[in-house]
C-alpha cells in the first residue's frame, strides 16, 4: 500500500505545481455568492428584481430559479436563526435526504439522497453522496459530520452529480462553503449555553495585511454532558468533547484578477464511545432493557475514542480575459479514527469490536471557465484522487470461546482519474439546451488480512492471543473500472420567473474489495482443492452500480416575489444495487464474523419534491418542504441454499422514508430599535427501514419533530441574542442499529427461540441494539460582531 510519506510528497507537490501556474498568470473574481439562502428566503423582499437567491451548483453564480438541478441552499445567516448545530440538522428541511450520525458513532456520516447512499463505514465501500469541503471531496465518511461555524452556506444537490465536480457521486452531494476573509478587520464571537451541559464558543477574526492580502481564522470548542450514561464504565453517553479551528490566507478578490486561497482546518473530537440500548434482555445473563434509550452497559473501552481530521488546501483562479477563467484546487486530507464498538451493549465481552480507522488522500482539480455574457456557458475539468483507508478491527467473542477473537486488517487504495465538461447555450431567450460527460478511470487496490485469535485480542489492540490456524484471508488484489456517464437538460423560460426544465443524467460507483470477507470460505469453482486466486478476487469484489436518472421541474416566483416555488418529479433506474452486510458464519470450523456483499440486482426510484415560501404580510413567512419517494427492488438476488433466488418481494430499501416534510412559520420583523427572528418548524418523517431487510426491532415508525427559535438583533447590529429550542415534544426515535439473530432466508422474518426473544447467530446473548436522535434540547447564544 502506498505510503503516508509519498502522500506527503505528491501533495506538496501538486500544491507547488498548482501555485507556480497560477501566479505566472493574470486572477479571478470570486466564486462566493453574494445572497445564498434557503431555496426561497423568509427574508426576499417583495420587488422581483431583488428577490435574487444565488447559488453556485453548477460552478457559477446564478439565480437558483435559472438552475436545471433540484438544489436546496441554506445561507450562514439562517442556518445561525435555526440554531443548527452540524450538517445533519439540514436533513430535516430538504425532502428525500437522510443525514445522521452512523451507528456507534459521533462524527462519522451516513448520508442518503433519493434512495442512494451507504451506511457502511469500513474501507473498501465508497459512499454514494459527496460531500465537499470547500470544493474538497472527502473520500471517507470519518469526521464527516461537519460542525457548522463560519459558514457561509450548505448547499444540497440531488441526483447523480459528475460533470460539474471533481469527484462522480452517483446520490448527490453536499456543498460546505466556509467564509471568505472581508476587506476589513473583523471580530466576531458566539457562545451558547443549554441542555446537558451544553457550552459552546467560536471565535473568528480576520484582517488585511495590505491592499491584497488577508489573513484570518476561526477557533470553536463544542462540548456537551451526555444524554444518558454507561451503567458499566460510569461514562457520559451521547456526550460531546470537540475542539475545532480554521486558518486562511487569502490574496486578492474582490475584483482583482487574481485569487489565491490557501486553508488549513484541523477537529479533534475526544467525546466518549457512543454505547448502544439493548432492544432485548440479555439471553443469558438475564440483563433486563434499560428505561431510559441513551443508558447502555457496553464494557469495551480500549481504545480510548478519538477522532482526529485535518487538512490544507489551495484554491486559486485566474480571469485570462475573454470570459475565460482558469481554476485550480489543490488538497490534502487526513484523519484517523479509534473508537470501541460494544456491539451486545453488556459488561460480558459477548460481541466487541476494538477498531481504527486510517484514512488520508490528496487530490488536484483544474477547470477552465467559460462565460463571456454571450449564450454559451460552461467549463471543461480535469479530476485526479490517491487515497488510502485502512480499517483494523477485532471481532471479540469471548462468550462463544475463551479469548476467540477474529482480527481484519484491511487496506484498500483507490485512486482515480476523471475528465469532464459541462455546457450551457441559450437557443433563444427563453429556451436553453445544456449537455455534459464525464469520463473515469477507478483503480482499487486491496491488501486484507484475517487471522483467528485465541487466548484474547489481537496484539494490534493490546491483546494477549496468539494466532490460531491459518489466515482465513491473506489477499492482494486490484481492480479497475472505466465509464463514460453523460447528462443533458432543457429549460424553457417564459418569463424570467418561471423556469419548466428536463433534464437526464447517468450515475455510476465503482466497485471494490469486502474487507471483511474470507478468502477461505470462497467456492471452488474449478472443483480441484484450491481456491485459486481469481476465485478468491470474484469473491471478495463486486462490482460498480449505475443509475439512469430523469427529472422534470418548475421553479417559479408568483404575484410579484410573494410566492416562490419548486416542483420536481425525478425516476431512477438503479443497476447492481451494491449491498454490504455482516454474519454470523464459520472460519476453519470456528465461529466468526464475515462480510457478505452483493450486486443485489435492480431497483427502481421514482417521487415527488416540493420546496416553496408565502410571504403572508405583517412579517409572517410561511415555508416548507415535501418529498415523497416510491423505492422498491425489482431483482434482488442472494444465495439460498446455494440457488440463487430472488427475494425483492420481501427487501425494502433502506434509510429512505416515503414521506419527508417540514413546515415553519417564521415572524420577522423591527421590534423596539433592533431586529426579531421567531420561527416554529415541524418536520416528519415516516416509517425508516434500517436495513434491506425489515426488523421490527431497529426500524423506525414515522415520527414528526418541534423545533422553535427566537433570535433578537439588537440596534447598530452588533449583539444577537437567541434562544432555541430542538425536539421540544422530546420524541424518541431510531437512527440506526446492530442486528446478529436468526431470520428466515427468503423473507428476513425474525425467527424466535422458546423463550420468545430471538434467536442469537453471533454471541450467546444476542444483538440487537438502537441507537437514537437527540432528546428535547434548548440552549440559548450571544453572538458579537465588531
Amino acid at each position: 500500500m502506498r505510503s503516508a510519506k509519498s502522500h506527503a510528497l505528491r501533495a506538496g507537490l501538486l500544491a507547488g505545481t498548482g501555485f507556480a501556474a497560477f501566479i505566472a498568470a493574470p486572477a479571478v473574481a470570486q466564486d462566493a455568492s453574494a445572497e445564498d439562502a434557503m431555496p426561497y428566503s423568509e427574508e426576499a423582499p417583495a420587488d422581483p428584481d431583488l428577490n435574487v437567491i444565488t447559488v453556485t451548483a453548477r460552478r457559477r453564480e446564478e439565480r437558483l430559479i435559472d438552475v436545471p438541478i433540484s438544489v436546496t441552499s441554506f445561507s450562514g445567516e439562517q442556518l445561525e436563526e435555526r440554531g443548527a448545530v452540524d450538517i445533519t440538522d439540514i436533513a430535516n428541511y430538504t425532502p428525500n435526504v437522510t443525514l445522521e450520525a452512523s451507528r456507534a458513532t459521533n462524527s462519522t456520516l451516513s448520508a442518503f439522497i433519493r434512495g442512494i447512499g451507504q451506511q457502511d463505514p469500513v474501507s473498501g465501500f465508497e459512499q454514494g453522496v459527496g460531500i465537499y469541503l470547500d470544493d474538497v471531496y472527502l473520500n471517507r465518511p470519518q469526521a464527516a459530520v461537519l460542525e457548522i461555524y463560519d459558514v457561509e452556506r450548505i448547499e444540497v444537490l440531488r441526483g447523480p452529480q459528475g460533470t460539474l465536480y471533481g469527484r462522480n457521486t452517483i446520490g448527490g452531494a453536499v456543498k460546505y462553503v466556509s467564509r471568505r476573509l472581508p476587506q476589513d478587520f473583523s471580530l466576531k464571537a458566539k457562545a451558547s449555553y443549554g441542555s446537558y451541559n451544553l457550552a459552546e464558543g467560536v471565535v473568528t477574526a480576520s484582517a488585511p495585511l495590505n491592499d491584497l492580502i488577508r489573513v484570518g481564522g476561526s477557533v470553536a470548542r463544542l462540548s456537551r454532558g451526555g444524554f444518558g450514561d454507561n451503567l458499566t464504565l460510569g461514562t457520559e453517553n451521547y456526550n460531546k468533547d470537540i475542539w475545532a479551528g480554521r486558518a486562511s490566507f487569502e490574496m486578492g478578490g474582490y475584483g482583482e484578477p487574481v485569487f489565491l486561497r490557501i486553508q488549513g482546518d484541523y477537529t479533534k473530537d475526544k467525546s466518549n464511545p457512543r454505547g448502544g440500548h439493548r432492544l432485548i434482555p440479555g439471553q443469558v445473563s438475564g440483563a433486563p432493557v434499560l428505561d431510559d434509550v441513551f443508558d447502555t452497559r457496553g464494557g469495551l473501552d480500549d481504545p480510548k475514542q478519538e477522532v482526529e481530521s485535518y487538512g490544507l488546501s489551495m484554491q486559486a483562479e485566474i480571469d485570462m480575459g475573454a470570459g475565460l477563467t482558469l481554476r485550480s484546487i489543490s488538497a490534502w486530507r487526513k484523519d484517523d479514527s479509534s473508537t470501541p464498538i460494544d456491539f451486545d451493549a453488556l459488561p460480558a465481552v459477548d460481541l466487541d469490536v476494538p477498531g481504527l480507522y486510517l484514512n488520508e488522500q490528496i487530490s488536484q482539480e483544474l477547470q477552465v471557465l467559460y462565460d463571456d455574457g454571450g449564450p454559451l456557458t460552461g467549463l471543461i475539468g480535469a479530476y485526479y484522487l490517491d487515497a488510502t483507508a485502512d480499517t483494523l478491527f477485532d471481532v471479540r467473542i469471548f462468550t462463544t470461546l475463551a479469548g476467540l477473537t477474529a482480527y481484519t486488517q484491511a487496506d484498500v487504495d483507490t485512486e482515480t482519474f476523471a475528465i469532464f465538461g459541462d455546457f450551457s447555450y441559450d437557443l433563444t431567450d427563453q429556451l436553453s439546451l445544456s449537455v455534459g460527460g464525464r469520463y473515469t478511470w477507478d483503480n482499487r487496490q486491496a491488501s486484507i488480512l484475517r487471522q483467528n485469535y485465541l487466548g484474547g485480542g489481537s496484539p494490534v489492540f493490546g491483546g494477549a492471543g496468539v494466532p490460531f490456524g491459518a489466515p482465513g484471508t491473506d489477499f492482494d488484489g486490484e481492480r479497475d473500472f472505466k465509464k463514460f456517464t453523460p447528462r443533458a437538460s432543457i429549460s424553457f423560460k417564459p418569463t424570467p420567473d418561471h423556469n419548466i426544465y428536463a433534464s437526464y443524467s447517468k450515475g455510476f460507483k465503482g466497485g471494490g474489495f469486502d474487507p471483511r470477507g474470507v478468502g477461505a470460505n470462497a467456492p471452488d469453482l474449478n472443483n480441484d482443492g484450491v481456491r485459486s486466486d481469481d476465485e478468491i478476487t470474484a469473491f471478495l469484489s463486486f462490482a460498480p452500480e449505475e443509475v439512469d436518472s430523469y427529472e422534470v421541474g418548475y421553479k417559479g416566483s408568483l404575484l410579484n416575489g410573494m410566492i416562490n416555488v419548486a416542483i420536481a418529479g425525478f425516476y431512477a433506474d438503479y443497476k447492481d444495487v451494491q449491498i454490504p452486510g455482516s454474519v454470523a458464519c464459520t472460519v476453519a470450523g470456528l465461529p466468526s464474523f464475515c462480510g457478505v456483499v452483493s450486486n443485489a440486482g435492480k431497483a427502481t426510484f421514482k417521487g415527488l419534491e416540493f420546496e416553496g415560501s408565502a410571504r403572508l404580510g405583517a412579517g409572517f413567512v410561511l415555508s416548507g418542504s415535501l418529498g415523497y419517494i416510491d423505492a422498491q427492488y425489482d431483482e434482488y438476488i442472494t444465495n439460498i441454499n446455494n440457488t440463487p433466488t430472488d427475494v425483492a418481494d420481501f427487501r425494502e430499501v433502506q434509510n429512505t422514508p416515503k414521506w419527508t416534510g417540514s413546515a415553519t412559520l417564521a415572524y420577522n420583523a423591527p421590534v423596539g430599535t433592533g431586529d426579531l427572528y421567531a420561527g416554529a418548524t415541524v418536520s416528519y418523517r415516516s416509517k425508516t427501514y434500517q436495513f434491506e431487510i425489515p426488523n421490527p426491532y431497529l426500524d423506525q415508525d414515522g415520527y414528526a419533530l418541534l423545533s422553535a427559535d427566537i433570535v433578537y438583533t439588537l440596534p447598530g447590529d452588533r449583539i444577537t441574542i437567541g434562544v432555541h429550542g430542538k425536539n421540544l415534544l422530546d420524541k424518541r426515535y431510531k437512527t440506526s442499529g446492530y442486528t446478529f439473530v436468526a431470520t428466515n432466508a427468503t423473507t428476513g422474518e425474525i425467527i424466535n427461540g422458546a423463550n420468545g426473544f430471538p434467536i442469537p447467530t453471533l454471541g450467546p446473548e444476542g444483538t440487537l441494539t438502537a441507537f437514537y436522535g437527540n432528546p428535547r434540547e434548548v440552549f440559548a447564544t450571544i453572538g458579537f460582531k465588531f
